[in-house]
């Protein structure tokens, strides 16, 4: 099977196109024309049909939401057990610890306990210990009034309660207290952070040990280890409150009535009305229910059926060649795929800016115009910029300037005469995009600066355009193996591999594929051809001389034809094989296969008729048989070889005569075109009586101006003569 011209694959194509670029449209949405703050709503009344919310602008709503959800404070949750766990904690140590100290005293030892104790504070409990079992005690500096001070610094601690944050980092002046099922607001320096926490220890021990800053630091360390945080900060709960808080903030500015107006004919539009708009066009979407939607999905598919079908019967009527080649097909949709998934992008950035004139348009036309051709880059132009404008809420304003933008930068590469022209295309990309920003600027008052910044994003896009299509052009070229005209004439030049060996090893016949190039362009040109093509297929369709020139009389310096010594059979076997040498050169060289079709396709399946009479007469018709001595073909296919195969006749012919004059040459080029239509050889090629008409007539004044008649130099003849000695 053919994939190339199978049918099913051709609408299969079509089909992917159209559902991709089908889901690419807004959801939800009922697809109307976008609104401008400041334009006139031209329409009628536009009256709601049901109740629905005006909606705020999203940027809006997300502030409110990110700053209501700041003004919620942070959360705390207070354990009512932890004190006393605290307080039992710490007498049922000093109760162990009193039991360490005098077990200590009694055997004279050390024994301290590390949990909470260094061997330092170790010491000062031992000494306040000892103090307290002397025969004399002031009271003042013993074990049991340091344990009742540390008590009471934790009761002290606990009346205002213990917060487990810095206090400097809770950026609120209050917090939330949460104590069971009841939450209350209390100022944040209420609480003891743990430096505060330092601080009112160090100064509550001060004042029962002013003499002895060694048992002040001592009991102020040991009490802090059972200074354990009541007040506990909750992240989960926190988060969860301002989530609550910003969820209940409103998405909507108010309501508007069933058979409520929404705008007024001839109304201008502000910033309050188009927020009722669009609130209408997305309540339009949510109201539809299911079969709704697959009404709207059919609608938006038949959207793009309708604008790619009126290209497709464009290519169907005039590019049938096109047409009939799914691989040429997939490239243009493709191209079309490429903008239309540009513009989706562009659509989902939620920016004010005018991100639309980002849709690089200018880069399809040049594609399809530098690929095929013109007319096929503007029809081209015109249905993408259509899809483009439909993706963003049928704003066919902006279809329009994308439009004007892709016809100016297809009608500068139309004529393509090397890869740099395509970066000219920036000035009138530019020129375009501008006319109309400030065309639609002026009719819809908007202001100066809007204007320079739409202008600003143009120029972006007329830059950026002609460098993507560039790199495009080069990746389309290799990937589907189109050949562009790019491509031609960069094969047009004499210096290429081919082209150079060819004038060195056969220079007679690099002569003649010249003359015939100059031949077939002027005719092409009057048969509406490629002469591009035609003049490129003429330099290279007899490159397979280059293999052996000598057995081509043109290329034979001498007098002495090498075909005198050879049988007629060998003679036309080895002129035949110069059009498969020719072939297996082009490949090796990667040449497109459109130049090499060149190379069977301008013998056809002609006979090598010289020779073939010379066998006939030397062995009898009989004995020989006529398609040996035929080229193996195919016929021309297209225009531009069968020009090249009535050229190469001809040239040859005129090249040969005497004494060529314009009666001379109209009767040999008449006569070898008949023979060759006779022949069948342009039965395949779409051809017309009337174009072979003007082939013959462009033909004759390329030749007569070729061999025009000239003076002759004074002494001419002396000249001509050998010089004796």
């Amino acid at each position: 099977m053919n994939l190339k011209m199978n049918r099913t694959v051709k609408v299969l194509i079509f089909l992917v196109t159209v559902i991709l670029i089908v889901m690419m449209f807004p959801k939800g949405v009922s697809i109307e024309s976008d609104i401008k703050v400041g334009s006139i709503w031209i329409q009628e009344d536009l009256i709601a049909n049901f109740t629905f919310e005006i909606l705020k602008d999203p940027e809006i709503y997300e502030q409110e939401k990110a700053k209501a959800a700041e003004s919620v404070n942070p959360l705390f949750i207070k354990f009512d057990n932890i004190p006393q766990k605290s307080l039992d904690s710490l007498r049922s140590y000093n109760r162990r610890l009193t039991g360490l100290l005098d077990n200590d005293l009694r055997e004279n030892a050390k024994s301290f306990d590390k949990t909470f104790l260094s061997p330092a504070l170790y010491d000062i409990f031992l000494e306040l210990r000892k103090t307290e079992n002397s025969l004399v005690m002031s009271r003042q500096n013993t074990l049991s009034d340091a344990f009742r001070i540390a008590r009471n610094a934790v009761n002290r601690i606990y009346r205002k309660g213990l917060i487990d944050v810095p206090l400097a980092s809770i950026e609120m002046d209050t917090i939330s207290i949460r104590e069971g099922k009841f939450e209350k607001q209390i100022v944040k320096t209420n609480f003891l952070d743990r430096k505060a926490v330092e601080e009112e220890i160090t100064e509550y021990v001060y004042n029962y040990f002013r003499d002895n800053d060694r048992v002040n630091n001592a009991l102020t360390e040991y009490i802090l280890n059972f200074a354990i945080p009541n007040v506990i900060f909750s992240r989960e709960l926190t988060e969860a409150a301002r989530q609550t808080v910003s969820d209940r903030v409103s998405k909507n500015l108010g309501i508007v009535n069933e058979n409520e107006r929404i705008v007024g004919k001839h109304n201008r539009i502000t910033p309050e009305i188009k927020q009722k708009i669009d609130s209408y066009r997305l309540a339009k979407g949510e109201e539809t229910g299911t079969m709704g939607r697959i009404m709207q999905t059919f609608g938006k598919s038949l959207h793009i059926i309708i604008i790619l079908s009126i290209y497709i019967i464009y290519i169907y009527l005039f590019r049938k060649r096109i047409f009939y080649d799914n691989q040429k097909m997939l490239l243009i949709c493709l191209v079309i795929l490429l903008i239309s998934s540009l513009a989706y992008l562009v659509q989902q950035l939620d920016v004010t800016a005018p991100v639309h004139l980002l849709v690089l348009v200018p880069v399809a036309s040049i594609l399809l115009t530098v690929i095929f051709d013109s007319r096929l880059g503007f029809y081209g132009t015109v249905v993408i910029a259509l899809v483009a404008a439909g993706l963003r809420g049928n704003d066919y304003v902006l279809a329009l300037i994308h439009i004007v933008a892709g016809a100016f930068s297809a009608y500068t590469v139309r004529d393509i005469k090397n890869r740099s022209q395509i970066f000219r295309s920036f000035v009138f990309i530019l020129i375009a995009y501008l006319t109309g920003i400030v065309a639609f600027g002026l009719e819809r008052f908007a202001s100066l600066e809007s204007m320079l910044i739409d202008s600003a994003f143009a120029a972006s896009n007329a830059l950026i355009s002609p460098v993507l299509a560039y790199g495009l052009i080069i990746f389309f070229e290799k990937a589907f193996r189109i050949t562009t005209d790019l491509t031609l004439l960069e094969l047009s030049d004499f210096n290429t591999p081919l082209l150079k060996e060819l004038a060195r090893n056969a220079p007679g016949t690099f002569n003649h594929s010249l003359a015939i190039g100059s031949m077939v362009e002027n005719a092409a040109e009057e048969i509406n051809g490629d002469q591009l093509l035609a003049r490129v297929g003429a330099y290279y369709h007899d490159i397979g001389k280059s293999v052996t020139p000598s057995y081509f009389v043109e290329n034979q310096m001498s007098d002495a034809n090498i075909h005198e010594e050879m049988e007629p059979l060998q003679s036309a076997t080895e002129i035949i094989k110069h059009v498969n040498e020719g072939i297996e050169l082009a490949k090796l060289h990667n040449i497109p296969q459109e130049i090499i079709d060149f190379i069977p396709m301008h013998h056809g399946t002609m006979v090598v008729y010289f020779f073939y009479k010379k066998a006939v007469e030397l062995y009898g018709e009989e004995r020989v048989k006529m398609n040996d001595f035929r080229y193996p073909g195919p016929k021309p296919q297209t225009k531009e070889t069968a020009l090249v195969m009535l050229a190469d006749a001809c040239e040859s012919a005129v090249r040969a005569m005497t004494e060529p004059d314009e009666k001379k040459i109209e009767n040999i080029v008449t006569n070898l075109v008949k023979i060759r239509v006779d022949d069948g050889q342009l039965d395949e090629a779409p051809v017309t009586l009337r174009d072979i008409t003007r082939i013959k007539e462009a033909f004759i004044n390329t030749l007569v101006s070729q061999h025009h008649k000239r003076i002759r130099y004074p002494k001419q003849d002396e000249m001509e003569k050998e010089q004796k000695k």
